[in-house]
């Protein structure tokens, strides 16, 4: 299989949840990648075996390959590269506590998502950020974020983000004691990543039995989310 269609297949098998399978196709086409020296193959194989890493838990391994994806995007001046690296090895860096870090790696990955108006990217970095200011307690910070990120999901029709950033609304619902709100939010996060297969439906499924979110708490409709300043 050629390395273009293994990095793919990985990427698949990320998001079903296939953690072993997805790393071993990334090593793959790394090495593929290496033997013919495409220096850009090994920096997009570097990075999605990175968040590979991250998603299993092997925090030292994932911060290691971004930032050797992150040297290579440089060297080979490729900006979005280097935005996808930062981004992620942000979410490393907030699992491992190193939280100034992270916010240094999400706002360099915004900021370079914005130069290139790549609103995708945007979103993504909103949501980490969003994430971020949970762990850290600042509260309407995230809501900020995961609103802003609502919004562009939408608007792209970009179901991953629309469930995070209303995952991460929840979650601030959560934090503000508004039950009712929290449900209608993470039921809605629930839904699409159960339509997409995504396996952080389990974690949102997690969630809500461990607050006791049962179908008869009061949901009212979450209030549209604005795009102002956060």
């Amino acid at each position: 299989m050629e390395a273009e269609a293994l990095v793919s297949l990985g990427m698949v098998q990320q998001l079903t949840g296939d953690y072993p399978a997805a790393a071993a196709s990334q090593q793959q086409a790394l090495a593929l990648f290496g033997d013919l020296g495409n220096v850009s193959g090994q920096a997009y194989a570097l990075n999605c075996l990175g968040v590979v890493q991250q998603e299993t838990g092997d925090h030292p391994a994932a911060a290691a390959s971004q930032q050797q994806a992150l040297a290579l995007f440089g060297d080979l001046g490729d900006r979005l590269g280097q935005a996808r690296a930062l981004n992620d090895l942000g979410v490393v860096q907030q699992e491992t506590g190193d939280h100034p870090a992270a916010a240094a790696s999400h706002q360099q990955a915004l900021a370079l998502f914005g130069d290139l108006g790549n609103l995708l990217g945007q979103a993504e970095a909103l949501n980490r950020l969003g994430e971020l200011a949970t762990r850290t307690v600042n509260i309407l910070q995230a809501r900020g974020h995961h609103a802003q990120a609502l919004a562009i999901a939408r608007d792209l029709g970009a179901a991953p983000e629309e469930a995070r950033a209303l995952e991460g609304l929840g979650q601030t619902d959560l934090h503000d004691g508004n039950p009712g709100q929290a449900a209608a939010h993470l039921r809605q996060a629930l839904a699409i990543y159960q339509r997409i297969g995504a396996p952080a439906a389990r974690r949102v499924q997690q969630t809500l039995q461990g607050h006791r979110l049962t179908l008869t708490t009061s949901e009212p409709q979450p209030t549209a989310p604005s795009r102002e300043g956060h």
